[in-house]
């Protein structure tokens, strides 16, 4: 999960639990915040959308940025929750297979 990275280990031996984790950065990275590396990350160009539009941007911008920066994970599906709590907030669900080593 991405509310997880206290818990992230460097140099995680299991491809599973690696290719999660390194799922989980990705998604909690704003795209331009890491210095050589500006495209790494989710693009924040959903933000203040009307809801439609925003699930739509952002579930590209989590299948790109997956296929581009962790290549042993195929996407199956992006879904999301609304927090009742904080209206207009989105809470992702992504569906990943692991795929062979490449």
């Amino acid at each position: 999960s991405a509310t997880d990275l206290e818990d992230i280990r460097l140099n995680e031996l299991e491809t599973v639990n690696a290719v999660l984790q390194n799922i989980a950065l990705i998604l909690a990275t704003p795209k331009g915040s890491v210095p050589f590396y500006r495209d790494f990350g989710i693009s924040n160009e959903f933000l203040d959308k009307p809801m439609p539009v925003a699930k739509v941007m952002m579930t590209g911008e989590v299948r790109e940025a997956i296929e581009t920066w962790e290549p042993r994970a195929a996407v199956r599906n992006v879904s999301f929750a609304e927090d009742p709590l904080e209206p207009g907030k989105l809470i992702s669900a992504v569906e990943v297979e692991i795929v062979a080593e490449r």
